[in-house]
């Protein structure tokens, strides 16, 4: 979120929190980045706070009620007051639980792993429209496409990614592989490892693919305790999913700390990983 807009967020959730009739008298900033992600004490609740324009909230939060009904592992919404989406000052403000984090240990893949096999199951259950994986894969080919959206990206890094994005979603499409309702961005930065287990956050990324998309956002040796996945479908969607989030790198507006130094490193991956993999994407 840009910085001068960060105070008018702030306001909006407290303002809101208080017209509820819990107690927020302070806002500890946890996350900014797309959405700005809040601890409002002393009534101890998460907001998450985005632009107006960003409309996936309504879907976030009735995917994380219906998810919740099946025993998956989500982060709960805040239970003492109506479940919705809030709109105040030009931002929509959604209300969660707030998690104590468990910082004693590491989380291990294996239980990575079962908590995202547990999250898919959950999913298997729902019918709900959602975008397809390759609509996500668009959205970078379309950044890339764009010189004035990622005007530092070298001519020869542009076309790298272009091929890549390009090539493997064609091929991880034509596989015509089992697909169903997974999170999209399950990478460790959206698990929460709290007193009641392990917890997935950000369901706004949800969409329809392989389970192994999902698995690529996670540490390698969570795919080894994953029961049945397809280990070659899995090393192109890594690939893949490289491609993607490095593509967010140059992007102009990108606010991660970091960002460019990343995606500087994460382009020698990719040369590597198509490398070590034969794959030849220029066709």
């Amino acid at each position: 979120m840009q910085a001068s807009e960060v105070p008018r967020a702030v306001a909006a959730a407290m303002s809101i929190v208080s017209s509820l009739g819990l107690t927020a008298d302070d806002a500890i900033v946890l996350h900014d980045s797309n959405k700005l992600t809040l601890r409002l004490l002393p009534c101890d609740v998460l907001a998450r706070v985005a632009p107006v324009a960003h409309q996936v909230a309504q879907f976030e939060v009735e995917l994380a009620q219906r998810l919740a009904e099946f025993g998956c592992p989500v982060a709960a919404l805040e239970p003492r007051v109506e479940p919705r989406v809030h709109e105040r000052d030009g931002f929509v403000v959604t209300l969660w639980t707030y998690y104590e984090p468990v910082t004693s240990q590491e989380v291990s893949p294996a239980d990575y792993a079962h908590a995202l096999e547990r999250l898919h199951a959950g999913m298997r259950k729902l019918d709900v429209p959602t975008p397809h994986f390759t609509d996500r894969v668009e959205q970078a080919q379309r950044l890339v496409a764009n010189r004035d959206r990622t005007p530092a990206l070298a001519d020869a890094d542009r076309e790298l990614l272009g091929d890549t994005l390009r090539s493997l979603r064609r091929v991880i499409s034509e596989r015509g592989g089992a697909e169903q309702l997974v999170h999209g961005e399950p990478h460790p930065g959206n698990l929460l490892a709290t007193k009641n287990g392990l917890l997935f956050i950000d369901l706004e990324t949800c969409c329809r693919g392989p389970v192994e998309f999902d698995l690529a956002h996670a540490p390698e040796e969570v795919g080894e305790h994953y029961p049945g996945v397809d280990q070659d479908l899995l090393r192109e969607c890594r690939i893949l999913v490289l491609a993607m989030i490095t593509t967010w790198r140059w992007d102009r507006d990108d606010q991660l700390p970091n960002g460019r130094r990343l995606g500087t490193e994460w382009l020698s991956q990719i040369r590597a990983a198509l490398d070590r993999e034969g794959l030849d994407t220029r066709g």
